[in-house]
């Protein structure tokens, strides 16, 4: 008998109504708004009621630079809340939300693997609870009303080559990255060229993550710079009265999803994917909230500790204040024998030799951590059973010389049990005294933010930008955006800004070639190497193996 895939496991479990959830975590009845049985929102105005209560101890989990052999930070994540929860502790997991993208594509959902889910995982991978159809239809709007303000004679003098703001659509659709539309007759609108990212990569989304009511939501989005007029001032969506329509469509977005994980933990899901060109963590409000209402809350950050947790720390908990007590740091076998030059066809065989060489890249992320973040850091080693005794030695030798244990994690074959090992080392690990060392200053000069993150996070000699970027990074500066953290786009694959370069690369240079400003969400985006706003599909995309049969049952999900 072969392994169950993971949508046969979702829809094999006893899922509870989701009211029975909030009942765990004693939310009132007139706070919950369900969708369906098994999903609900949590009126963020509920938030008030408990923010006095004391916080509990949160953690957060991250990983290595992923690779084509998987590590199963998500999966750990579930599995450790859910193995904290068998060792009688309160404990809250808070994640982020699927792209339709991936999901389509070729990573995948985001709703854990194995025996460590979250459910119901077919709703959550697909539309969920259309949060972000929400987000691309605000961002939609702007965009439209600023080309037709343009068309309706363009009283703000709005220089069309200066716009900045571009259409999103929540799919890998690389036909959409460069596009001239406007065409036709006069009342077609102004003929320009213009483009898509993905919803994830929209400056709402950050804003929709960082928002913890409806007035800030409001100011944020106000706050929106789309393009410049012809004395270089830039053009807010305040100045085209767009923040009270596209708060409008976001007012129910900002509430965060409740759902739960296979054994009945309560998970919020919401906001913040896509780490390698957005922030990739969940929503303040679902952390918050999740902070308030249980022990321990276990929380996840986008990609390596070179992408999302960076910006965890450097951008979320420097505006919130919230700081992790501990971070797990999630890599595999597999993954760092593939770090180390092994094929993937070839990982499943001990090569103590390859495995030695692709630990350099663990090392680095758990000196991020705990050598410049400065706090205390486990490394979860999400076991396969390919996996010698001789290969998980070495990497326990080698994390013990950097004064930091490994824990085994099974969650996926065992759920919970199977997380108990890594639980317990949390437990150890959050008494221990730590305070967040962020990588920079805020009033640092933009360059010299940049250059930190380079130099102490991916191991840089320094960094290099085009002339494009250098003109961006003056403007900015004047305009008195240079107070602004920095949130890097950078592929995922490599500490470089090349994902070919694995391992722990030494002796290069990171080059920016442009810069954006975040005025709403509170933050400067620069985009490093061939990064891109928009994927693409791959030859064999996963929508071909998806199908649903006459009674709605979705298969092929993973």
């Amino acid at each position: 008998m072969g392994f169950l895939s993971d949508i046969e496991i979702a829809q094999q479990a006893e899922i509870q109504p989701i009211n029975d959830i909030a009942k765990k975590l004693e939310i009132p009845e007139e706070y919950v708004e369900n969708y369906g049985r098994y999903k609900a929102k949590i009126d963020f105005r509920y938030y008030k009621e408990i923010q006095d209560r004391p916080d509990a101890k949160l953690v957060l989990v991250t990983a290595i630079n992923p690779t084509p052999a998987g590590e199963g930070k998500t999966t750990t994540t579930i599995g450790l809340a859910d193995g904290l929860n068998r060792l009688g502790k309160k404990t809250v997991v808070a994640l982020r939300e699927p792209s339709l993208g991936p999901v389509f594509g070729v990573k995948g959902g985001a709703a854990g693997g194995g025996y460590a889910q979250v459910i119901p995982m077919e709703d959550i991978n697909l539309h969920f609870t259309g949060d972000l159809h929400a987000i691309g239809a605000a961002n939609n709007l702007l965009a439209a009303m600023l080309d037709n303000h343009i068309h309706q004679g363009n009283a703000l003098r709005i220089v069309p080559k200066t716009i900045t703001w571009r259409r999103c659509v929540d799919m890998n659709d690389r036909q959409l990255r460069n596009i001239v539309d406007g065409l036709g007759n006069k009342g077609d609108g102004v003929t320009r060229q213009d483009g898509f990212d993905i919803t994830v990569a929209s400056e709402i989304m950050a804003i929709f993550w960082l928002a913890t009511d409806i007035p800030e939501l409001k100011a944020r989005l106000a706050r929106i710079v789309v393009a410049y007029n012809e004395d270089g001032a830039p053009v807010t969506a305040g100045d085209l009265n767009a923040q009270g329509a596209m708060t409008a469509l976001l007012k129910d977005a900002i509430k965060p999803n409740l759902v739960q994980t296979l054994e009945g933990t309560p998970a919020f899901v919401h906001g913040g994917p896509f780490a390698n060109i957005a922030h990739g963590c969940n929503s303040v409000t679902a952390t918050k909230m999740g902070v308030k209402l249980g022990d321990y809350m276990i929380t996840e950050a986008g990609f390596g500790a070179d992408l999302g947790a960076e910006k965890f720390l450097d951008i979320k908990c420097r505006m919130t204040g919230l700081r992790p007590s501990a971070v797990v740091i999630v890599a595999t076998v597999r993954a760092l024998k593939y770090n180390g030059g092994v094929a993937k066809a070839d990982l499943n065989n001990e090569n103590l030799e390859a495995l030695e060489a692709g630990i350099p890249n663990l090392l680095k992320h758990v000196e991020n951590i705990t050598q410049n973040f400065k706090l205390p850091a486990v490394v979860a080693i999400n076991r396969f059973p390919t996996d010698t005794e001789a290969e998980l030695a070495l990497i326990r030798k080698k994390c013990e010389e950097l004064g930091v244990n490994v824990a085994l994690s099974e969650v996926w074959a065992k759920g919970g049990k199977g997380g108990e090992e890594l639980a317990k080392e949390v437990l150890r690990l959050v008494e221990e005294k730590s305070e967040v060392n962020f990588t920079y200053d805020l009033d640092a000069p933009i360059k010299d933010k940049i250059n930190a993150i380079a130099t102490k996070i991916y191991g840089a000699d320094g960094v290099d930008y085009t002339a494009k970027a250098n003109k961006e990074i003056k403007k900015f500066e004047e305009l008195g955006f240079g107070n602004l953290p920095i949130c890097m786009a950078k592929n995922q694959y490599s500490l470089t800004d090349d994902a070919k370069v694995l391992g722990r690369p030494t002796g290069f240079r990171i080059t920016v070639r442009d810069i954006t400003a975040s005025i709403g969400a509170g933050f400067l985006v620069a985009l490093t190497g061939e990064i891109m706003k928009m994927p693409g599909l791959p030859k064999v995309p996963s929508a071909e193996k998806i199908d649903v049969d006459e009674n709605g049952v979705i298969s092929g999900l993973f």
